[in-house]
Parts: structure tokens; C-alpha cells; sequence
């Protein structure tokens, strides 16, 4: 076999690996989101919040907000997310970041290094405290090593001044 089939085939492996473990993320993301009531989230991701500058203190989250019934749950107010940062929310596994005003991004907060949960939002990055491994608040992309993966991201709603697990 040439070098080239068989780089062609790697390549189709790991897209098939790659696509299986998403996958697999994303289930096992959404069983941990369920409420009592059965209501379940489609969340991928989690976050952490803080000011681009880091003038202020690492903000994060345990829990959320209320429930929503089957509407998901409340997991912070859009005032609570401070523009150029953003906030982890480790129960739900998730990241919310407000890259401009207005805007508001949501990621997994598990690191695609070796599984971390990021710990805060500072300098317009997601920081993951095990290795130093940096995530940018406007895509996820890597912006430090040694993650080579960007964090997948979540799916959240903005209605009026509330944030929701979609």
C-alpha cells in the first residue's frame, strides 16, 4: 500500500473517531443536564466568565437557575455575564461567554486536552487550570497549547434578560 492510501485511510478514521466521540460527548452532556421533572438539555459545552482586561475576580457557577419545566433551565441572568468575558458553569458543564455586547456564545467547559474542567474566563480566553491549555471566548479555537481541539460548542437561549440551557 502507498503512503498515500494509507495517510487517506487514517484521515478517514479519525474523522470517523472524531465524529463518534462528539457524538458520544454530546449524549453524555445532555443525560447530565436533565432535570428532576425529565426534562432534558441539549448542552455540549460549559464556561467560565470574566472581563477581557481580568480586572475583575474569575466568576463560575454551581448549579443554575430555575427550571423552566420542559424549557430547560435558567442558568444566569445576561446582566451576570460580563462583556469580553464569561462564566463556567461546572454542574451543567458548560461555558457562556459575551464576546461583544450582546452576544452570547455557549461551549462545553471540558477541556479536549485530557478532559479538564476549564476553570475561569480571563484575558478573552477560557483557561483550563490542569495543563494551561487557552480557548478563545468568541469560538472555542485553541489559543495556547497543549490542546490541539477547540471545545465544542453548547446550545443555549437568551430570552429577555435570562440565559437557558436549550
Amino acid at each position: 500500500m502507498t503512503q498515500s492510501a494509507i495517510t487517506g485511510q487514517d484521515t478517514t478514521r479519525r474523522a470517523v473517531v472524531t465524529a463518534a466521540g462528539a457524538a458520544g460527548l454530546a449524549a453524555t452532556l445532555a443525560a447530565c443536564g436533565k432535570d428532576d421533572n425529565g426534562g432534558g438539555s441539549d448542552s455540549d459545552n460549559a464556561g467560565s466568565a470574566q472581563d477581557a482586561g481580568g480586572s475583575q475576580p474569575s466568576q463560575s457557577a454551581e448549579g443554575g437557575g430555575q427550571s423552566a419545566g420542559g424549557d430547560g433551565m435558567e442558568l444566569a441572568k445576561t446582566s451576570q455575564i460580563p462583556e469580553g468575558g464569561g462564566m463556567v458553569f461546572k454542574d451543567h458543564k458548560v461555558v457562556v461567554t459575551q464576546p461583544t455586547a450582546g452576544e452570547f456564545k455557549a461551549f462545553s467547559s471540558i477541556c479536549t486536552h485530557q478532559g479538564c474542567s476549564v476553570g475561569d474566563v480571563t484575558g478573552g480566553t477560557i483557561n483550563c487550570p490542569c495543563h494551561q491549555s487557552k480557548f478563545d471566548i468568541t469560538d472555542g479555537s485553541v489559543k495556547g497549547g497543549p490542546a490541539q481541539k477547540p471545545l465544542p460548542g453548547a446550545q443555549i437561549k437568551v430570552q429577555g434578560s435570562s440565559i437557558w440551557m436549550a
